[in-house]
């Protein structure tokens, strides 16, 4: 490793959410020496950085309470005061939300960029002196170019004394495994054009990570690696499911046929786990606003091509929830279905695009009475993402076939009287269930749905469920 101590000495975050609160956690572990401070307007999240109970972070992942219980105070700071934080920093961290927009040209496909637009304007307003302003956030290419024209136009202001770097730095974490993944990157992606503030964000990044995982490039290769990266990776996701459906049709398993092709070293085995689909933060944003790109730039063939990728992933979840409603003989209207697991995937609170979301509104449109469980989601994120609140209690077959949710606290409460369970998050709970207490309490006859394909089949069987799992034919 580098031993060359890094000469920036104040760092500022604009963002505390999933990316920027880790991410500095980290960097404010492994740098001592220097002051690391995560900005947001948001009062009630920065409360939650501060709580002195780490059990409260807004973040859930494993690990993070230990990274911010050594740093906080020290040289980790969370607070609202952003000028104050960009005015003292010698490198700012551009971490801020860029949904999909929802209006205007290019809804539905391209980044929203307002809050990248507003961040580089505060920076511009409250910096002094030299500035390294790095993206963060996942962006489009080409983004560092309203960065740098908004900065620029702050140099010349009545101070005179402010100049800027920008830098673009992507992020390449999987929720779950986050700190893990910032302790030992398989690679920290650092894009730029001048030497000197690429080599100060190298100085910082070398004092835990290997020399040769840091990867120098321009800023648009940067930036576009890193929607390639998370195309890529959904791609596979929705081909091994395409084949998954193929699997149930003609009798083979997906498990056998992803070991077989996954063994094969062109190939690799990750990314291959057949399931309800992809879901997060970034994986549809990020191949939606590829598409955008393709289309902009005129590449129609590649821009249908990647757009498919997003398509297939909405038909296995409308595919799942099919599969319910025709085993349950055709209707599930009424029905208790206990729904164990919410966030996207196992070891995050995170629901944004999670796959439990679709599957769950459309078993609900079709009058199903679910009872929900996961181990971090709250019931109040469940009532956002399913927009409507909990019912009271399950009221059985509604007047007008309505369906519904509430709360359960556990597995075994959530199958009290259900005529399903389905698993749509692998939390290693769900690995080892007690079968003979669920199927006691469930309506007959009795069924698992196995979306992630990780309950013990066998012991549900025989405990008198029908089970189905994805990819088995």
């Amino acid at each position: 490793m580098n031993s060359a101590r890094p000469s920036i000495r104040a760092v500022c975050c604009l963002g505390a959410g999933y990316v920027g609160g880790p991410t500095m956690a980290v960097i404010a572990d492994h740098c001592p020496e220097i002051q690391v401070t995560v900005v947001d307007l948001n009062a009630e999240r920065i409360a939650a950085w501060n709580d002195p109970d780490l059990s409260r972070l807004p973040v859930y992942e494993p690990g993070l309470d230990a990274v911010v219980g050594r740093a906080r105070g020290r040289n980790l700071h969370f607070t609202t005061e952003v000028d104050a934080a960009i005015a003292a920093a010698d490198m700012v961290f551009l971490s801020v939300n860029t949904p999909t927009k929802t209006r205007g040209v290019g809804a539905g496909q391209a980044s929203d960029l307002r809050w990248i637009e507003a961040s580089a304007r505060q920076v511009a307003a409250a910096a002094k002196g030299h500035t390294i302003v790095v993206e963060k956030s996942t962006l489009p290419v080409r983004t560092a170019e309203v960065v740098k024209a908004i900065l620029a136009a702050a140099q010349g202001d009545a101070h005179g004394d402010k100049t800027f770097s920008v830098l673009s730095n992507p992020e390449f974490l999987a929720e779950g495994t986050a700190i893990a993944d910032l302790e030992a990157p398989d690679r920290v992606l650092i894009g730029g054009e001048g030497d000197a503030a690429i080599e100060a964000l190298v100085a910082i990044y070398s004092q835990w990570v290997p020399e040769g995982r840091i990867l120098r490039t321009n800023l648009w290769s940067s930036e576009l690696s890193k929607l390639t990266a998370n195309a890529f990776l959904a791609q596979r996701i929705s081909s091994i499911n395409s084949i998954a459906a193929l699997c149930e049709a003609t009798g083979a398993d997906v498990r056998e046929v992803a070991r077989a092709i996954g063994s094969d070293s062109r190939l690799g085995s990750r990314f291959l786990q057949a399931g309800p689909g992809f879901g997060g933060s970034c994986f549809q944003k990020d191949i939606l606003n590829l598409v955008y790109l393709c289309r902009h730039y005129g590449l129609e063939a590649p821009a249908d091509y990647w757009e498919q990728v997003v398509s297939l992933n909405s038909w296995q979840q409308h595919r799942i929830a099919r599969k319910v409603v025709q085993s349950l003989f055709g209707t599930v209207t009424g029905k208790r279905l206990a729904v164990l697991g919410f966030a996207f995937k196992a070891d995050t609170n995170d629901t944004r695009e999670s796959p439990a979301i679709r599957i769950c509104r459309d078993l609900i449109e079709e009058g199903a009475q679910l009872a929900i469980v996961d181990a971090k989601v709250e019931p109040a994120q469940i009532a956002l993402d399913l927009e409507q609140p909990p019912l009271a209690a399950l009221p059985g077959a509604a007047p007008g076939g309505e369906g519904g949710w509430l709360p359960a606290a556990s597995a075994l409460e959530a199958a009290y009287g259900a005529d399903a369970v389905l698993i749509l998050t692998e939390w290693s709970a769900y690995h080892q269930l007690d079968w003979a207490a669920i199927a006691a309490v469930m309506r007959r006859p009795a069924w698992l749905f196995d979306a992630r394909a990780i309950a013990d089949a066998a012991a549900a069987r025989a405990a008198g469920l029908t089970v189905w799992r994805v990819g088995e034919g």
